[in-house]
């Protein structure tokens, strides 16, 4: 049986235009210590929160809303670790 020829085809180029800001080689620098600041600021919250309790102004006054914004702080430090290559 004869075999078909095989096509030649041009290597693949990008098309002109823009350069994508996304993408698999790009570099997200800042997601890890914004991961890291969020994290430790969502514990020392929480924990001044636990030792401090009605000592300090504004800890007092939200009462157990404290526990929600650390850990808030928290997740979005988690939201971040997404972010991280």
């Amino acid at each position: 049986m004869p075999k078909s020829h095989s096509r030649k085809q041009p290597p693949a180029s990008r098309p002109p235009g823009r350069a994508s800001a996304q993408g698999p080689n790009v570099v997200k620098r800042w997601a890890a210590p914004a991961m890291l600041t969020c994290w430790l600021l969502g514990l020392i919250w929480v924990v001044l929160y636990y030792v401090l309790q009605d000592d300090l102004p504004l800890t007092g006054d939200l009462g157990g809303w404290n526990l929600i914004i650390g850990m808030a702080l928290i997740a979005v430090g988690f939201v971040f670790a997404t972010q991280w290559e």
